[in-house]
């Protein structure tokens, strides 16, 4: 793939993600192979630090910190030997912005997770938000602020095999017991979880086998996969994240949530781009169906993770949540 085929490819992601489009297309038309993708995200993600670093407030320097994380984030999209390090960089610039921006905010990190706890401390609900197969929690700050907005916490968490975890961490198939961990750590009786991508099944799962859940929602989730007919670049990732090969096989073989759908008790918001078709991944619509309280949300000309179509479902989500949880309309 050529770099103005793969920064076409990883558009609406990066501008739903929340960086400048503007900016994007400077940093990407400069591209002449996709192995420059890292390092030009990288210093970029360096550009803001240093903009942070001569900010005349406390408020610009914690923005601009939120953008180097995103950018630091998205340097680990395409193949990368310091993604490890970029990842690592994501998540100190995330922790700096928000110890500026957000003094209450409050690092958890447990078994197989950490994150950032953000929000009032008497909220009338937390909500968790689970990222997918290449995905971070510095990835969807723009949906934590929708969720804030309403009045929720939120926890934006890496689990297994994700963000600053990926390098000492492999994907784990009973991804329940990791929420359920979070959820002890938290110290709430009950949490809304919404999870993105392959989050969507972790999310999903968790929702069918964890009885604390009380509201679910899943964006672009598989309801199941099939290894020989996904493309080798979603292959390799899985390989990468999962330990290798034979045990990406093994943890796709799992992602079925035929049996475990019927289970899901909460309520169950399930949001699915029309243009996101992607070969060995079946959408979320069996999964809406077979859920006793689902909904399926389908947006025909969003694609994977609808970065292109943001209020045709985000306000929803989140209304669906805040209601889920609080009884109160949005």
């Amino acid at each position: 793939m050529s770099p103005d085929e793969f920064a076409a490819a990883q558009w609406s992601r990066a501008t739903g993600a929340g960086v400048d489009p503007h900016e994007y297309r400077r940093v990407t038309d400069g591209l002449t192979s996709v192995a420059d993708w890292g390092p030009s995200f990288v210093r970029t993600g360096h550009a803001y630090l240093r903009r942070a670093q001569d900010a005349g407030s406390a408020r610009s320097a914690g923005e601009h910190l939120l953008m180097a994380a995103r950018w630091f984030h998205l340097a680990t999209l395409a193949p990368y030997a310091e993604a490890p390090r970029a990842a690592a960089e994501a998540d100190r610039a995330l922790g700096r912005a928000l110890t500026l921006l957000e003094p209450g905010a409050r690092r958890v990190s447990g078994e197989g997770f950490t994150g950032w706890l953000r929000g009032p401390s008497d909220a009338p609900g937390t909500v968790v938000v689970v990222p997918g197969l290449d995905s971070a929690k510095e990835e969807f700050l723009d949906l934590a602020s929708a969720l804030l907005a309403r009045g929720l916490a939120v926890f934006a968490m890496d689990g297994p095999g994700q963000g600053v975890l990926a390098a000492t961490t492999t994907f784990v198939p009973d991804y329940e017991r990791v929420v359920g961990r979070v959820v002890d750590a938290l110290g709430v009786a009950r949490i809304g979880i919404v999870g993105m991508s392959l989050g969507g099944c972790f999310a999903a799962r968790a929702a069918a086998l964890e009885p604390r859940v009380a509201a679910v929602a899943c964006v672009s989730g598989p309801f199941r996969l099939d290894w020989e007919e996904l493309p080798p670049p979603v292959r390799d990732i899985m390989a990468l994240r999962a330990g290798g090969a034979e045990a990406a096989r093994e943890f796709v073989r799992d992602v079925d949530l035929t049996a475990l759908a019927p289970r899901i008790a909460a309520p169950l918001l399930v949001v699915d781009g029309g243009q996101d078709v992607i070969p060995g991944v079946a959408n979320g619509e069996s999964l809406a169906r077979l859920a006793p309280h689902g909904t399926h949300l389908s947006v025909p000309h969003g694609d994977h993770l609808l970065g292109n179509a943001r209020p045709d479902w985000l306000p929803r989500l989140g209304d669906h949540l805040t209601h889920t949880l609080t009884g109160a309309p949005a």
